[in-house]
């Protein structure tokens, strides 16, 4: 089975304003790029020619799928920002108006659409026969929580789409592993009194960096204690540390969990380009950890992936690249290195900036790596002491 691409053009209205650092560009770049190096075609579902079927979500989350994670309060103040944004120009409501999610018309319906995509690719992993790979590049808004929105976020799409399965699917167990420099909180939150999901977030830590949460005593509550697991890694990690948590916390967890698929955020913040971040990774260390992702996947819940996209604030050159190679990961299949001339004149010409000329040209990352693996190495002593699941 292919790889299925969960994508409307219509998502790229969840549009926060033109100087808000969260754009839709960074994912209509992405297909736009995905698309120029022949890994999808237009929507045509059964077109053998690309290593990547591409899908439009059937529709928006259901108002019953919103409510699963959300509170109808705060579904009706989204409703109401999106109709009338005037009204909270001045005030917030339910985290919506003045700071990080303003309001916009027509956000509910836009932001209900991005969580029909998501809901569209973990059901279609999970209905599959045998191993299956999904990618929702809109999704992964990951800190809206039950009754506000947060961070950017409105609907917590990976949240719904996981409820939506263990509602449809009862017993069903879904591990949700987050590689978004944030804290993935709003999943967590959504999950954290219950065994039948394992949340996994690797971020950098909330002593420098929103939300604040994601410490390694955060482990659950109640039925769901042992099973969310928090790795916060400090600035200036790179792919060595990557490797030793993916080593020692990720790949064994996932085995001892043995879900029935794997949600995958894959924000491209950890880049150490990013703006608003202190991560390390370059565009070839973010290639290897996808590349570790499937093998973890394949080996822990018999091949059933569903990617999401999430945060990246390297919006023109950065975000794109690092979801097409995620793409062409999830299809097992390499593309050339140079980009195509007619995505870099498209990329360049929405920025000041001009378009790299391959897909993995970077430039140095700051920090010591050497200070970095250290501390990395002793959050994952410390953390693995409390990981019941290994024990």
């Amino acid at each position: 089975m292919r790889p299925a691409l969960f994508y409307s053009d219509a998502m790229a209205a969840y549009d926060l304003g033109p100087h808000h650092p969260l754009k839709p560009e960074r994912f209509t770049l992405a297909v736009d790029l995905m698309r120029a190096y022949g890994l999808i075609g237009e929507e045509r579902n059964l077109d053998p020619v690309h290593p990547i079927e591409f899908f439009s979500p059937s529709g928006p989350a259901s108002g019953a799928d919103l409510a699963l994670v959300h509170d109808e309060a705060y579904i009706a103040t989204v409703k109401d920002a999106s109709a009338y944004p005037e009204r909270y120009r001045f005030v917030t409501r339910h985290g919506i108006g003045v700071g990080d999610t303003p309001a916009a018309h027509g956000l509910h319906d836009v932001a209900a659409l991005i969580c029909g995509g998501t809901i569209a690719a973990l059901s279609r992993v999970l209905d599959a026969p045998g191993p299956a790979r999904s990618f929702a590049p809109a999704g992964g808004l990951h800190h809206a929580h039950r009754n506000s929105a947060a961070g950017f976020c409105i609907y917590n799409d990976p949240a719904v789409a996981i409820a939506v399965a263990l509602r449809e699917r009862p017993g069903t167990r879904i591990a949700y592993l987050d590689i978004d420099a944030h804290h993935g909180d709003g999943v967590q939150e959504a999950f954290y009194d219950t065994a039948n999901v394992l949340t996994i977030s690797l971020h950098e830590s909330g002593r420098y960096l929103f939300p604040g949460t994601g410490h390694a005593e955060e482990t659950g509550i109640g039925a769901g204690t042992g099973y969310a697991i928090n790795v916060p890694l400090p600035p200036f990690a790179d792919a060595e540390c990557y490797k030793v948590v993916f080593d020692e916390v990720v790949a064994p967890v996932l085995a001892a969990f043995s879900p029935d698929a794997l949600v995958a955020q894959c924000g491209a913040d950890a880049h150490h380009a990013d703006p608003l971040t202190h991560l390390g990774l370059t565009l070839s260390g973010m290639r290897d950890l996808y590349r570790r992702i499937v093998e973890i996947a394949d080996a822990s819940c018999g091949g059933r992936l569903a990617c999401c996209g999430g945060g990246g604030y390297g919006t023109y050159s950065v975000v794109p690249r690092a979801w097409t190679m995620l793409a062409a990961v999830l299809a097992g299949v390499d593309v050339p290195d140079a980009l195509p001339e007619e995505w870099r004149a498209r990329s360049s010409s929405m920025s000041d900036e001009e378009a790299p000329r391959t897909i993995t040209e970077d430039t140095a990352p700051p920090g010591d790596p050497g200070t970095a693996l250290e501390h990395t190495r002793s959050v994952v002593t410390q953390l693995l002491r409390s990981v019941t699941l290994l024990k």
